[in-house]
């Protein structure tokens, strides 16, 4: 757990909780945009986006984790991480900072009611918990 203590990560909210990634896996942050629908697809893959010409898979975390159905706000992002020599977007309620932790203690068997294989860990902060997303484990498991 301590090596991540040396990484940057990207805070961000999704249904009030905050959660994190790498920052060394996340392309670009960019606005919520017009999503065209894949059919037969994941039922968490709310469909593709072009960014430059690239057609961008765009996962719905909310959907990926059972949390309830968001409305899309003036603060909606979608976060382009490149995972598995992909680049694959996934839609959050709001984009926060970037931090570092002082403190990273490993994920329990259960985060909000979020199974804990999905996290790398819970990282401490002056303003409380933030969960930490292993990425790689939302996106294909």
């Amino acid at each position: 757990m301590n090596d991540l203590l040396d990484i940057q990560f990207i805070a961000y909210e999704l249904a009030n909780e905050k959660y994190a990634l790498k920052i060394s896996d996340v392309y670009e942050i960019i606005r919520m945009q017009q999503i065209t629908p894949v059919h037969n697809s994941k039922s968490f893959l709310d469909g593709v986006i072009n960014l430059r010409g690239k057609v961008i898979p765009v996962v719905n975390l909310h959907k990926r984790f059972g949390l309830p159905n968001y409305t899309s706000t003036k603060s909606t992002r979608i976060v382009v991480v490149k995972s598995r020599e992909e680049m694959i977007g996934v839609i959050v309620d709001k984009v926060n900072q970037v931090i570092k932790f002082k403190d990273i203690q490993p994920p329990p068997e259960m985060v909000t009611g979020i199974e804990g294989e999905y996290f790398e860990g819970l990282g401490i902060t002056d303003e409380g918990v933030v969960s930490l997303l292993k990425i790689d484990v939302v996106l294909y498991e």
